[in-house]
């Protein structure tokens, strides 16, 4: 395999997987989970309806929680119990910027949680080390996508390279 991250020049290097089903989108979740502890942060991008919601949802129930698990569309921010740590699962839709991210008073969430930010990329400057996950529909196969994996930083780099060895060849 090749690698996910590029350390010597700092260039991330999007690892893609397929999910055919919405099932398989489900399991590429749960297995993730499985990697990921406090501190880790998960930023994820993609449209309307492109399935990040969904991932999340089955991310956090892989880790044991008995929360009912909703978007954060309206309240921004929702923090879920698990056996693990807290997941703090955030919607950046709203946000004009990292300033009114940090605005917010989080900190201390994120440094204890596993985090997952939808619309990621508005305030992906908040942080030093994530993981980007990119997802696309693919509108002829109902309930499919593609996601791709890209590493920013030494912990996130671990992540994908764990989270490699242990997937399943069907997703690839």
């Amino acid at each position: 395999m090749t690698p996910v991250y590029d350390l010597e020049s700092a260039v991330p290097v999007p690892w893609r997987l397929t999910a055919k089903t919405e099932a398989m989108t489900a399991e590429i979740a749960a297995s993730l989970a499985a990697v990921l502890g406090p501190g880790d942060v998960l930023l994820l991008q993609g449209g309307l309806a492109a399935g990040k919601t969904f991932f999340t949802h089955h991310l956090v129930q892989a880790l044991g929680t008995q929360d009912d698990i909703s978007s954060p569309t309206y309240t921004i921010a929702n923090l879920y119990e698990t056996r693990r740590c807290d997941v703090l699962h955030v919607d950046a839709y709203r946000l004009s910027g990292a300033q009114e991210f940090h605005n917010l008073g989080l900190e201390e969430d994120i440094e204890t949680s596993i985090s997952v930010i939808e619309w990621g990329g508005r305030i992906e400057e908040a942080f030093d080390a994530y993981l980007q996950i990119s997802f696309t529909a693919i509108p002829e196969q109902n309930g499919a996508r593609v996601l791709e994996l890209a590493a920013f930083g030494q912990r996130p780099h671990d992540l994908l390279t764990q989270f490699q060895k242990e997937c399943a060849g069907a997703w690839l």
